[in-house]
């Protein structure tokens, strides 16, 4: 049994949270709060916080109103989340619905007044799985545009990633010739190993690539 339906058993009833969101402080909040409160009393639902974000963007990942409300849920201080329109509440379709999982994880109901959208009745189940459903169709058409890019790109012959490091040979082969390791130049120039080993192969060869051998002690030119 949900915790909506044990709710409903006990004859609690349901504390709700308004969430509202404008952009500009010019704007008021009091065109989304009052049908929101009117809406919540005549279910007899309980209004057990408000959350009011003004002035803020809906395209900022964090919100101090958003957030609090966030905490609320995660400490089932609510039941329900309400708000006036779906865009109130996510940047986009993405953090929306990773909204409305999370709800559906904490056993908290979401209710939308425009959209005529409640995650407690069928109908507000099935318009979540078709919002769900359109996201996931819209990553799909983004990812097979991202591979349709790829495979043109290769197929023009262009140089896919980033831009290789320009590397100085003559300052590669005075650090070898300081006793410096392929790891040790490489970490200095800011390039890998394996890009250190090619500009000594290329300039002069598998030895140049090996570390400079000292001599045997005793074994040196006599005095």
């Amino acid at each position: 049994m949900s915790e909506h339906l044990n709710i409903a058993a006990a004859g609690r009833p349901e504390r709700v949270a308004l969430y509202v969101r404008v952009s500009t402080r010019e704007q008021t909040v009091e065109n989304q709060l009052l049908p929101l409160r009117d809406y919540a009393r005549s279910r007899g639902w309980v209004i057990a916080e408000e959350f009011s974000d003004a002035g803020v963007s809906g395209a900022l990942d964090h919100r101090p109103a958003l957030n609090k409300l966030m905490e609320a849920a995660r400490k089932r201080r609510v039941d329900r989340v309400m708000v006036a329109r779906l865009d109130r509440l996510g940047r986009t379709v993405k953090h929306l619905l990773l909204t409305l999982e999370e709800f559906r994880v904490l056993g908290v109901q979401f209710c939308s007044l425009a959209e005529s959208m409640d995650t407690a009745t069928p109908v507000g189940k099935m318009a979540f799985t078709l919002i769900a459903a359109v996201a996931e169709f819209e990553r799909e058409l983004i990812r097979e545009r991202i591979f349709a890019g790829l495979n043109r790109a290769k197929a023009q012959g262009k140089r896919l990633g980033r831009p290789r490091k320009a590397v100085d040979d003559a300052q590669v082969l005075a650090l070898r010739q300081q006793g410096l390791s392929l790891r040790q130049i490489g970490r200095t120039l800011g390039i890998s190993k394996d890009a250190v080993a090619n500009v000594l192969s290329v300039m002069g060869s598998k030895t140049e690539a090996r570390a400079p051998s000292k001599p045997a002690p005793g074994n040196g030119p006599s005095a």
